[in-house]
């Protein structure tokens, strides 16, 4: 008997704790590109890709081939055991892609948390300090130490009690939001006279573009000051791209639009296209700060994953990925604002390259997030046969990770579609 996604979801309330979230009651069979089928048989447009993560579609082909060639010669050993060249050969490659004119070094680990966890490790040994500086609204991971700099409570850690110390929480500049950068800036130096001299702040961490926290891009004015303000007090400044990397902003990473570099840069997600990848990229000084044996991880930087992640490095250069990002993102922001035009309730479409996102509100004055509009959008859309995401501090931005390899045809129908969700709900 064939399995549906009711059986399975009952399957899965038996056997899976209910703090593993699930956004759409789907379990998906198989992909290709920009599209997914479930077990029922129906397909389904992704504009999520798997948060972020497939910036080079569902199963491309050259990044199968090449995890295959690697599966043949071998699967682990550790690398701290024994190494293979595709671990080394990934270094060398971030190393030349991560913005700065400096000797980097990279180290490769396995998630996002993982990668945060490590440059913050890393800037502790580096500064002698252990404060770090992190902003509203922020996401970097669900380990004890990111869940501290994630500007989040519920409900990532709602009942866990307090979060590890000496995490100071500055104001992320947002425009719609009535945060200038004059007083994003002024609250870090409001940090500097009420809880922590500069000197005891190892870290501050910023993610160019906000992800869970609601496609807020980061003004260049502001990257700026930032960065005068942690060479003013020799603090590192840590650029998390675990979402914006990978081509996803135009750039191979959004700090190449922003004017400044980071001494750190998070990386993971589309990095691996489809396969657990991640890592840290920084000053080659600062990234020996840590003696041998203090930094890695049983299965960090694994073959597969590394083939996986050389596979896209070459796929963005043959495919011209970043052209072919802005030419999507083009096409979202055109149909997106085509919408709000219609639908006054979409208060701004807003992001960097093809990381577009809509926020919604109740009123004209923008003071009641439309935080049912929207979930009742994501519904209808699945209703219809597309995938789409929710975020924001107050669960009123809807936001699109398109694969960048989909077919205008499948874009311009993913449109169609929360058009018509606007046009039946508002």
């Amino acid at each position: 008997m064939s399995q549906t996604n009711e059986s399975l979801m009952q399957r899965r309330v038996a056997a899976v704790p209910r703090g593993v979230g699930q956004i759409h009651p789907i379990f998906a069979d198989h992909a290709s590109n920009s599209r997914v089928v479930d077990v029922e048989g129906r397909e389904f447009i992704d504009f999520a890709g798997g948060i972020a993560v497939l910036n080079t579609g569902h199963l491309h082909p050259k990044i199968v081939k090449a995890v295959e060639a690697q599966l043949h010669k071998l699967t682990h050993t550790c690398f701290q055991v024994l190494a293979y060249e595709p671990y080394v050969e990934l270094c060398e490659k971030i190393n030349a892609r991560v913005p700065g004119d400096f000797a980097k070094k990279t180290l490769l680990v396995t998630t996002g948390s993982e990668a945060v966890e490590n440059a913050v490790k890393i800037a502790r040994a580096a500064t002698g300090r252990a404060g770090v500086i992190a902003f509203t609204g922020a996401y970097h991971g669900r380990t004890m130490m990111t869940l501290g700099l994630t500007g989040k409570v519920a409900p990532y850690s709602a009942g866990m009690g307090l979060m590890p110390g000496g995490i100071f929480r500055a104001l992320y500049p947002c425009a719609l939001h009535g945060i200038s950068v004059d007083e994003s800036t002024a609250s870090i130096e409001r940090i500097f006279k009420n809880d922590a001299e500069p000197r005891d702040i190892a870290a501050i961490i910023i993610e160019p573009v906000q992800g869970e926290g609601g496609f807020n891009v980061a003004p260049k004015e502001f990257m700026v000051r930032l960065r005068a303000l942690c060479d003013q007090h020799g603090i590192v400044l840590i650029a998390d791209e675990v979402q914006t990397g990978a081509g996803r902003t135009g750039t191979f990473f959004a700090m190449e639009q922003m004017g400044v570099v980071a001494d750190l840069t998070t990386f993971a997600k589309s990095v691996g296209g489809g396969f657990p990848i991640a890592g840290v990229c920084g000053r080659a000084e600062l990234m020996d700060a840590i003696a041998p044996g203090g930094l890695g991880g049983t299965y960090a930087g694994n073959p597969l994953s590394c083939a996986a992640a050389l596979a896209v490095l070459e796929i963005f250069e043959e495919e011209r990925l970043l052209e072919r990002c802005r030419h999507v993102a083009a096409k979202l922001t055109a149909g997106l604002e085509a919408i709000q035009a219609r639908h006054p309730r979409i208060a701004e479409v807003r992001g960097l390259g093809a990381m577009v996102a809509i926020e919604l509100f109740e009123d004209a004055e923008h003071t009641r997030p439309a935080a049912e509009l929207t979930a009742q959008v994501v519904a209808r859309a699945r209703d219809k046969g597309l995938i789409l995401l929710s975020c924001g501090t107050y669960y009123n931005v809807l936001r699109v990770l398109v694969p960048l390899t989909v077919e205008d045809e499948v874009l311009e129908r993913g449109l169609a579609i929360i058009e018509a969700c606007f046009d039946e709900l508002s």
